[in-house]
Order: C-alpha cells, then sequence, then structure tokens
C-alpha cells in the first residue's frame, strides 16, 4: 500500500488501483495510506472519485482508505442483477474480506448511505463506525411526496423515473451526459468543485444508466430488508451528516431510533456533493469521529 499523501494540490497522488472479483465480477477498488482501514462507498450518479480528497486526508492521518465502485458502477463491472442493498452489502463485505480486513470503519454518500446502512446491520461485528451522509433510507423514512411545488421536488423526481422499467434508457440514450450534468447541476451549491467531466464520462458509457436505474428498481427489496433491519438499532457509533444546501437534517432524522450511539452534524455552504463541495468541514466531522474525539457537532445528539 502507498503511504500517507504530501501534498492538497494532487490528490490522486499515491492512490493504488486494483480488482477485486466477486461471484466472477471485478470490483475496482482504490486505495491509499496504512492503518485501519476504512471503507468508502459512493453515490449516484458518482465514483469512487467523490472521495479522492477525503482519501487522501485519512492517509494522511494513519487510515488506510478504500473507496470502491460499487456493483454496476464506474471500472466495477454490471452484472444484470444484485442491486439491493443487502446484495451489495454482501459483494463489498467479500471485497474487504478478501484484500484481508476483517474489522473496518464505513463512509457512505446518497445511494451508498444506504448500502452502509445494510452492511453495518448485516455485518454488525465488522463494522467499528458508520458516518452517513445526504440521504435518507427507503423503508426507515417515509415514500418521497407526489405533490409537491417543482422547486421541492428536485431531489424526489428521479426516484420514480428511476424506476420504470425500459423507458429511462430509451429517454436518455445518446443523452447520458445531458441527464446526469442535469443532476450534477441542480444538486449542488458549489457547482465548480465538482468533478463533472468525470461522472459524466462514467455514465455515457455502456450500459452505466441501465445499471444505475437497478439501484432504484430495487427499491421495493431493500424497503423489504430495511423493515427487517429496523427491528434492531444498531449498535456502533453512528455520525449521520447532512448538507444545508440539500438534506439538512434528514440523515439524521432517517436514522432515529435506528442506532444506539447516534450523532448528527449539517455541512454549511454545501449542496449534495458535500465531500466535493466542502471537504473541509466534512472532514472535520468525519475525523473526530473515526479518531474518538468529540467532533464539533452542529446538529442535536440523538438516540
Amino acid at each position: 500500500m502507498q503511504q500517507a499523501l504530501t501534498t492538497s494540490n494532487h490528490p490522486e497522488a499515491g492512490f493504488t488501483h486494483d480488482y477485486v472479483r466477486i461471484d466472477g465480477n471485478r470490483i475496482h477498488c482504490v486505495t491509499a495510506g496504512a492503518g485501519r482501514p476504512v471503507l468508502l462507498i459512493p453515490g449516484w450518479p458518482q465514483t469512487w472519485y467523490a472521495w479522492r480528497h477525503v482519501m487522501a486526508a485519512l492517509a494522511g492521518q494513519g487510515y488506510l482508505s478504500i473507496a470502491v465502485d460499487p456493483p454496476g458502477t464506474g471500472h466495477s463491472d454490471r452484472p444484470a442483477g444484485g442491486y439491493d442493498t443487502g446484495a451489495v452489502a454482501n459483494t463489498l463485505h467479500r471485497v474487504m474480506a478478501q484484500l484481508g480486513h476483517a474489522e473496518y470503519d464505513v463512509v457512505g454518500h446518497d445511494i451508498g448511505m444506504w448500502v452502509g446502512y445494510a452492511l453495518a446491520s448485516d455485518h454488525p461485528g465488522v463494522v467499528g463506525k458508520l458516518a452517513l451522509t445526504e440521504a435518507v433510507i427507503p423503508g426507515l423514512a417515509p415514500a418521497p411526496p407526489i405533490f409537491v411545488a417543482p422547486e421541492d421536488n428536485i431531489f424526489l423526481w428521479h426516484f420514480m423515473f428511476n424506476q420504470v422499467h425500459d423507458l429511462p434508457e430509451a429517454l436518455t440514450a445518446g443523452k447520458e451526459r445531458e441527464y446526469i450534468g442535469f443532476m450534477l447541476d441542480k444538486w449542488s451549491y458549489r457547482r465548480d468543485r465538482v468533478a463533472a467531466a468525470v461522472y459524466t464520462e462514467a455514465y455515457a458509457t455502456p450500459g452505466a444508466l441501465r445499471a444505475g436505474f437497478a439501484y432504484y428498481r430495487a427499491i421495493p427489496e431493500t424497503i423489504r430488508q430495511n423493515l427487517l433491519r429496523a427491528e434492531s438499532a444498531l449498535t456502533m457509533p453512528v455520525l449521520a451528516i447532512g448538507a444545508e444546501h440539500a438534506t439538512k437534517d434528514a440523515p439524521l432524522l432517517t436514522m432515529q431510533g435506528r442506532a444506539l450511539d447516534l450523532r448528527g452534524a449539517m455541512i454549511a455552504d454545501s449542496g449534495h456533493f458535500v465531500m466535493e463541495e466542502n471537504p473541509q468541514d466534512f472532514l472535520a466531522q468525519l475525523l473526530p469521529f473515526l479518531d474518538g474525539r468529540a467532533a464539533p457537532a452542529n446538529l442535536e445528539r440523538r438516540a
């Protein structure tokens, strides 16, 4: 493994790319640093690259950061099925086992928050700490409303569109960059800090949007699983982070009553892509949490 990064000007310096094969499918992993392993799970429509600033900081603080492209995303293979969060969580757990990590912390963003919750719930003795950001979790949060003003629906409408079979692929064929670019434009606050070209290119490759839609089409199964998971509260420390110009305190609210040790924070001056838009403030919450120190949390701590 490469050692800690020495400069913030080149956040990918010292990163190592590798592939782990699970049931015949490749999972792309990127690692940096050395120390306690931290699994970083991105959401839609991003790839492992969303974690580059966090990876550099973790590597500099004595952690081994492991960012993945979950099944169907980035440079990972795109199987036909297995996109419910239980299946994805099990795949990533097996990835970590193949990499030699019996215990690790988990940080998940957007759909990565869904997967992180499933991973911590399904493998409670493995995940030491769990940080979740910028999402609500199907089955734990109420279903999104339909009859709301357009300006209030900008974070919600795609849930139903992406679940429709066949039509989204037909309407976005040849327009993948425009579709992903629209999401990046509307969901960000500091748009210039989001690596839009990386993500639009990744989702313009054959089959990429189909696999992305598959996570949404698996929501009914994910809800079924989460209703069972919610019967037992998580026992590891959980940090739920929202962004001022996106989910606000929704991550904390969706986890309320789901964890015995729950704390929350909100990152100011940031939209949905918080790890890119305001990495310094995000890390100011994440690093003390992982270290076991008291972070300057700015939301009420709830059990």
